[in-house]
């Protein structure tokens, strides 16, 4: 029986998106990734890589040290 991936809760970083008055698609910009694939990645049908994860950090001022509050909580 193969392992089931995890389920990522997202909500933290989606309410942090919102509080700074960003849309998934400006988000997706700043990244450079397209919009579509952003909207995969916090649907759980794909994952963020770890430079996708510091670049979203970076410009939504995330601390490295609360990456798993936004990207792991279950």
């Amino acid at each position: 029986m193969k392992d089931k991936k995890p389920t990522y809760d997202y909500s933290e970083l989606l309410g942090l998106l919102k509080s700074k008055k960003l849309r998934q698609e400006d988000l997706a910009s700043k990244i450079h990734i397209n919009p579509s694939t952003l909207s995969q990645k916090l649907n759980n049908q794909s994952e963020f890589t770890q430079g996708e994860m510091k670049k979203i950090c970076k410009v939504l001022n995330i601390s490295l040290k609360n990456l798993s509050k936004y990207f792991f909580c279950i």
